[in-house]
């Protein structure tokens, strides 16, 4: 298997063995051995399907590149939290972002969403901000790679709320992924339990955690609909305005004025939050939800360089350990059956 392809010389260049077989498959296909306009034709088809394979990957690469954008947002968004609490980073990250997308929201004049998508939007909305809160909270009183490994166990639990909410069915793999992405929280968990400094700080980090990724499963099954029904500036604009609006009022109880210093990281936030949302919602209303959850475990390799960048935090064994569990049973529960190619041989039973 090892070395490169042999090529052959055409008219067209020098091609590729597998682009050469492809090239006779097509010639085959009722044309005579010795038509070169019709192989050209086909060569042509050949390209263009090429082009297209690669327009399929672009829902991946924003995917890809909406996690790395809010991965960033996360470090920025636990220095901010540190310094002026949790509340108050939530807060202005959310109202700066929809003041930040809210004008070209405005400027596509596309009008008030209509009754079922403005529902989604509120729902969205109210579900994100306490989901955010208490995964900012969480990220105050443990580490952020540990933080993201454990929310993975969000896109297991959304299997559920699938079944529940849109009547999907619960395929045995589904189970037997959500009994490994159980034990790998476990792991990761009693990784954080064995340490001489668990206090009620970390506890608390830890129950927080869980909330909001019991929140963020939720989540999966509404943005799905969400995406399919509006653009992704109208999509972020509501995220950030419904959730700043929801927290806004329990400022009285809870607002802390923050510095210079914590208001600039929540402004990078902010506007890595829009970009990021925004090109999520992009691609989840361009490729299926299962196909694109699994891109969300990059997440893990972010958090680990930006956890030691900013705050020299390291990642333990016992970590990257609970983490393979999680990350093998939502590739499991993701996973496609095969299709059986055309052609094959198939048993007829009567």
């Amino acid at each position: 298997m090892g070395g490169a392809l042999p090529h052959y010389k055409t008219s067209m260049g020098r091609v590729s063995t597998k682009t050469a077989y492809n090239w006779l498959n097509c010639a085959r296909q009722g044309v005579s051995e010795g038509d070169k306009i019709e192989v050209t034709r086909c060569a042509s088809r050949l390209k263009r399907m090429r082009m297209s394979s690669s327009h399929r990957l672009m829902p991946y690469l924003a995917a890809f590149a909406g996690v790395g954008l809010l991965s960033f947002m996360d470090a920025f968004m636990k220095g901010a939290a540190l310094e002026a609490g949790a509340y108050s980073a939530t807060l202005l990250r959310a109202l700066i972002g929809a003041a930040m997308i809210g004008p070209f929201w405005l400027a596509q004049g596309v009008g008030w969403p209509e009754r079922k998508v403005l529902k989604l939007h509120l729902e969205r909305g109210i579900i994100s901000a306490f989901m955010a809160l208490s995964f900012f909270y969480a990220l105050t009183k443990m580490p952020l790679a540990e933080a993201i490994a454990i929310s993975f166990i969000s896109p297991l639990i959304a299997l559920y709320f699938a079944r529940v909410l849109l009547g999907e069915e619960i395929r045995p793999q589904a189970i037997y992924a959500s009994i490994l992405g159980f034990i790998g929280t476990i792991v990761i968990v009693s990784g954080q339990m064995g340490r001489e400094d668990m206090d009620q700080d970390l506890t608390l980090g830890l129950i927080s955690l869980m909330f909001s990724a019991f929140l963020y499963a939720y989540n999966f099954v509404v943005i799905r609909k969400q995406s399919q029904l509006a653009g992704p500036v109208e999509v972020a604009t509501f995220h950030s305005g419904v959730g700043g609006l929801v927290l806004l009022l329990f400022a009285p109880l809870f607002w802390v004025t923050p510095d210079v210093g914590a208001v600039g990281y929540i402004s990078v936030a902010s506007a890595l939050t829009v970009t990021g949302a925004m090109a999520i919602a992009w691609a989840y209303a361009r490729a299926e939800a299962q196909a694109l959850v699994p891109i969300e475990y990059s997440g893990f390799l972010w958090a680990s360089v930006l956890g030691w960048l900013f705050f020299r935090e390291t990642v333990t064994v016992v970590t990257i350990a609970g983490t393979s569990l999680i990350v093998l049973g939502c590739w499991i529960a993701t996973r496609k059956a095969q299709p059986v190619p055309l052609g094959a041989n198939t048993k007829e039973t009567s």
